[in-house]
């Protein structure tokens, strides 16, 4: 039996500054929906959700949401306005016997309840929004970069929360595991226009590309007869004036097309110059320690840092990641223990918070005023890497439009204001960066080409980050801190950290280990299914078979039912396949978290 619809888009359009947000968009979310929502900053992916929520009001189209369905929305930037405690703001709404869902909830997302709204972060805020939206149980579940805030741990709890309901969701986020591990269809919107793939989004960067060729194709194809028309119309249009102004009008027709269509955006100018090199040795701490009051943050450990190290630092909030960093930097002093920095460096951070950007302040002002890009006696000018640019032109780079160059920094996204934070950073030589959290709020495009120039940076990165593919992608050394004061280092990224820690439980005593050694004595990977039965052992080997072969009858499904006519030629035949596609979805998402469960064990 085909899946109900739980809410109807049904050409929307929607402008905000002139300039149109949607054109004629049209989707439906149904029953079991597992949805990713993608596409570039700016691109109006948490206008959609709004609009989705009913929180804004699109100039034309109708939103219909199945009549007893519950859409509930969970936003960036919540009001807990009326509150006193996050609590209160989280329990508003439910019935007094459904609050235990609240304090299992704050339990996952690691806060506390009883946190007074007025001295609570936003981050703690957000998590009381999450807490409330899991807590009400809607049918519909919107979720805009629901991982913002959390740590790893935090993350895995959420995930395996949505992997168990059986509500629908659409799902904003940077985090590729995150999404790779939960959807199981895409919305994609670019350029005004919103495209739907029954595949998660795992699946995206392919389709993406594919769409983006087929689009390159097309538009040569047009360039091609574009030109050879015009060829026409010079050479031979004098003789055959009047038997030919129909040719002459499609030719314009022609032009007009290849005019109306809207370029793809590019990808920032992000670069980094690593300017003069830093000695071989960059930091060697040793027997470093931090409490604070009566709390351990760090217990005695050593780390060697290396010219061109790439170090991830992971652990849950408030382990002492950010800490442990600033003490490396020299930025505050251990308890006890030493720090030597090595000759020549240039530090560049990227904070968490953006505190280096004010609010209040333009964008334009946000890079002048900065002493450091600064250019005497030009106040329109910006110094980038030693030559002086003009500040829109600097700021273009960075995907930036002139109206937004005298626009306030708080009238920004979130991704936004990372690409101007990276903007202020990458005017400036440096040799070590220190990425507290670079990857919030940046689109998946973005990401890749941050990836991409660090991996091309001379220099040495220091990264904090709960992006578990991200880690994967740049890190070379891990260092894992517990919460228990203990700070432990591993070879590799995330995937190498969570292998070798299932391997081999590491001792107390591994924390003053030197670090430079750790990373080459460290075991890489534990003989494999040790933990299982045969029984186990065989299933996990049959199970990446059966995952393959329920994706394609999935692929196959999905494009049978593709076809706009099949309800109104064949209802049965439409009805037999929809069931048959959601028994699939259910046993693919059965055996993969059977696949993920065996493995887990066998890690253990």
């Amino acid at each position: 039996m085909a899946r109900a619809p739980l809410l109807q888009l049904t050409d929307i359009s929607l402008t905000f500054g002139g300039d149109p947000v949607f054109r004629d968009l049209s989707l439906t979310i149904q029953q079991g929906d597992r949805v990713a929502l993608v596409g570039r900053n700016g691109s109006g992916k948490s206008t959609l959700m709004k609009v989705m929520a009913g929180l804004v009001e699109p100039d034309r189209g109708e939103v219909v949401a199945t009549a007893g369905a519950h859409v509930g929305y969970m936003e960036q930037d919540p009001d807990l306005s009326g509150h006193a405690t996050l609590g209160d703001f989280a329990r508003a709404g439910l019935a007094e016997a459904e609050g235990y869902r609240v304090e299992m909830a704050a339990e996952g997302l690691k806060f506390d309840p009883d946190r007074p709204v007025a001295t609570a972060s936003g981050g703690e805020r957000r998590r009381a929004a999450l807490a409330r939206l899991l807590a009400q149980a809607p049918e519909l579940m919107l979720l805009d970069e629901p991982t913002n805030h959390l740590d790893i741990e935090a993350i895995g709890w959420l995930e395996e929360q949505l992997n168990q309901t059986r509500a629908a969701y659409v799902i904003i986020s940077h985090d590729r595991a995150f999404l790779r591990r939960l959807t199981r269809a895409t919305l994609w919107i670019d350029r005004g226009e919103l495209r739907r793939q029954e595949r998660g989004f795992e699946g995206f960067e392919e389709w993406r590309e594919a769409v983006w060729a087929a689009e390159d194709d097309a538009r040569h194809k047009l360039d091609r007869k574009i030109r050879a028309e015009a060829r026409w119309a010079v050479e031979g249009i004098s003789a055959r004036r009047k038997r030919n102004q129909g040719r002459v009008r499609a030719l314009a027709a022609l032009r007009a097309e290849r005019a109306s269509q809207i370029r793809r955006q590019g990808a920032a100018a992000l670069a980094f110059d690593s300017g003069q090199q830093s000695g071989k040795r960059v930091i060697e701490a040793r027997g470093i320690a931090k409490t604070f009051g009566s709390r351990v943050i760090l217990k005695p450990f050593d780390l060697r840092v290396g010219r061109g190290d790439r170090i991830a630092f992971v652990g849950p909030n408030g382990a002492g990641k950010t800490t442990l960093i600033r003490m490396l930097t020299g930025e505050i002093a251990p308890d006890q223990g030493s720090i030597v920095l090595g000759t020549n460096l240039d530090i560049a951070v990227f904070d968490q918070a953006r505190a280096a950007l004010d609010p209040d302040q333009s964008l334009w002002d946000s890079l002048t005023g900065d002493p450091e890009m600064r250019v005497s006696g030009r106040a329109d000018q910006v110094m980038v890497r030693g030559q002086p640019k003009h500040v829109v032109g600097y700021l273009k780079e960075f995907l930036f439009d002139e109206a937004q160059a005298r626009a306030p920094v708080r009238s920004l996204s979130g991704g936004e204001k990372a690409r101007l934070l990276l903007a202020r950073l990458m005017a400036r030589p440096s040799n070590l960066l220190v990425l507290d959290e670079p990857t919030n709020d940046l689109d998946v495009e973005t990401l890749d080409l941050l990836q991409d120039i660090l991996g091309d940076y001379d220099g040495t990165v220091l990264l904090v980050s709960h992006d578990r593919d991200f880690i994967d992608r740049v890190a070379d050394t891990t260092v894992a801190m517990e919460g228990d004061g203990r700070a432990v280092v591993y070879a590799g990224g995330w995937s190498d950290y969570r292998a070798q820690r299932g391997a081999d439980e590491v001792p107390a005593a591994a924390t003053a280990a030197p670090a430079a050694a750790a990373p080459a004595q460290a075991p890489r990977d534990k003989p494999a299914r040790a933990g299982l039965s045969f029984t186990e052992r065989h299933r996990l080997d049959q199970l990446p078979a059966t995952i393959e072969r329920l994706e394609a009858e999935i692929a196959k499904l999905t494009e049978f039912l593709s076809d706009p006519q099949l309800y109104a030629t064949a209802p049965a035949r439409f009805e037999k396949a929809s069931l048959a596609l959601s028994e699939r979805q259910a046993a693919l998402a059965d055996a993969e978290q059977e696949w993920l469960t065996l493995e887990e064990k066998a890690a253990g």
